[in-house]
């Protein structure tokens, strides 16, 4: 499955702060925390919860949300299947960032030791 530059552009607008309660609510169906979501989500990111806080107030776009984070270099090691596209085969860099941070919520979702969705074992 091939990403379009349609699909892409539409990630890029889309913002943090549309998201987010989503994320949220997945997690929290399965038993899993805020703290554990925001605790991924620095891991990917390096934005703390104060970071994020301002980062859903002022309605940042995902394209800025990932210019300005600090990914974590073992990013590239997520590897599997999220909204119907390989992660590790996503061409571009910001909708596979993206698909980075669906992944590990997806894990957070199912239930999986954080330091197994962390890389850190």
């Amino acid at each position: 499955m091939s990403n379009t530059s349609h699909h892409d552009a539409r990630i890029a607008k889309m913002t943090f702060a549309s998201v987010y309660p989503h994320y949220l609510t997945k997690i929290e169906k399965k038993g899993r925390t805020k703290e554990e979501l925001n605790r991924v989500i620095e891991w990917l990111t390096g934005y703390d919860e104060n970071n994020l806080k301002e980062i859903i107030d002022k309605e940042v776009t995902f394209e800025s949300f990932f210019k300005d984070a600090k990914l974590n270099p073992n990013a590239k090691f997520i590897k599997g299947i999220i909204c119907g596209y390989r992660v590790e085969e996503i061409e571009n860099p910001l909708t596979q960032q993206v698909r980075y941070l669906d992944k590990l919520v997806d894990e957070l979702a199912k239930g999986r030791k954080m330091e197994k969705i962390l890389l850190i074992a």
